[in-house]
């Protein structure tokens, strides 16, 4: 039935442009958000069907694997209904510390005979404390109790060198209310920001923030852990300094990976070639083979959250496999709808069970160095 739902919805939306259907979504959902009886027959039809599979990612402890990625909800306008909707966790933003348009429109692309998305839309964000506002005022109609992560980036017009008085700005704003904090380096939308990947620039960016983390440690007597986002376009000696860096500045997780702005030769949509990060199905095998490398340089000491081109069960366990402790979707959710969340974790389920395992963590110990 909640498939059906989804069925006749989609082909509306879809005659719309996408970023047009995301904010129409997006406004409904906030609505949803607002008034909790709202909230009940989303819970009723998704979130109810979604099986408990708990799992530890730094430190926290979530309901399911499965999470929403950072950028369908950049202003923090409707983790209710996400949470309703059964994700274990919903990561917010990215958010940055002053207001800013993003780019022009148009800035989102469906690849639809590829099942991916193509954006540049440029970290458009609300603001820190409009962010703020909307996350206090709604936090409390969050029933479910879903983890709250916080994604911040550094506003386009400041310079790469001063970049870190953004990231420490809008930690130290958002600390608060996350559960856990994301450092946005690899979005390919705003100008020269992958030039923090760099060791250089890194280095010194992790220190001030696990500085910064410190300080707010102290001032709100609790650690929230913090992870980087990296993009899927990394060689293999990058990959090999950005996990050492991790480690050595004590982070606490990696998220691999944002788009990429690679191009595959297999894609057929007219919009392949415009410029942005593409997500969604293309990126699969990209941002897998890149959640191993880091798995085999970091082998636990840092967790690893995967994301990208996750459309089933079959795609979110062979992440699993390759090292990510949590998972994070978000292109495939908007062609396949709400229902995917609970048809994940329940196949994820179903494969712990069939390899003869309690718990996913009993399953991964046992199974990943195996494959």
């Amino acid at each position: 039935m909640s498939s059906l739902i989804y069925s006749l919805v989609k082909p509306i939306l879809f005659t719309l442009n996408p970023e047009q259907a995301h904010d129409l979504t997006l406004n409904k959902l906030h609505l949803a958000s607002k008034y909790p009886p709202l909230l009940l027959p989303l819970e009723k039809m998704y979130g109810a069907s979604v099986p408990k599979l708990p799992v530890k990612c730094m430190g926290i402890e979530f309901d399911n694997p499965v999470g929403l990625a950072a950028g369908l909800d950049k202003d923090a306008r409707a983790l209710p209904a996400f949470s309703a909707l059964g994700f274990s966790g919903v990561e917010l933003g990215t958010v940055t510390p002053k207001p800013q348009p993003g780019n022009e429109k148009p800035r989102m692309f469906r690849l639809l005979e590829d099942q991916g998305l193509i954006n540049r839309m440029g970290f458009n964000s609300a603001g820190v404390d409009v962010f703020l506002s909307n996350l206090s005022a709604l936090k409390k109609n969050d029933r479910n109790g879903a983890v709250v992560g916080i994604n911040i980036g550094k506003n386009a017009a400041t310079s790469i060198e001063d970049a870190h008085y953004d990231y420490v700005s809008a930690l130290h704003r958002v600390y608060s209310q996350a559960d856990y904090i994301t450092v946005n380096i690899s979005s390919p939308n705003t100008k020269s920001l992958r030039d923090l990947q760099n060791e250089n620039f890194l280095d010194k960016l992790l220190l001030q923030i696990k500085t910064a983390q410190r300080k707010c440690g102290k001032v709100h007597k609790r650690y929230v852990p913090i992870a980087l986002k990296v993009a899927p376009d990394l060689q293999e000696d990058e990959i090999e300094t950005i996990a050492e860096l991790v480690l050595s500045h004590q982070f606490d997780a990696i998220i691999a990976t944002n788009t990429t702005i690679a191009r595959p030769d297999s894609l057929k949509s007219k919009y392949a070639h415009e410029g942005g990060g593409l997500s969604g199905s293309p990126v699969k095998d990209l941002s897998t083979e890149c959640i191993r490398q880091f798995y085999g340089r970091l082998k636990g000491r840092v967790e690893i959250i995967g994301v990208g081109g996750i459309a089933n069960a079959e795609d979110a366990w062979e992440k699993l496999l390759a090292g990510a402790d949590f998972l994070q979707i978000y292109s495939l959710f908007i062609y396949q709808g709400p229902s995917m969340v609970g048809e994940i974790v329940q196949g994820i389920s179903n494969k712990v069970t069939e390899h003869g395992f309690d718990s996913l963590a009993e399953a991964m110990e046992h199974l990943r160095d195996k494959v």
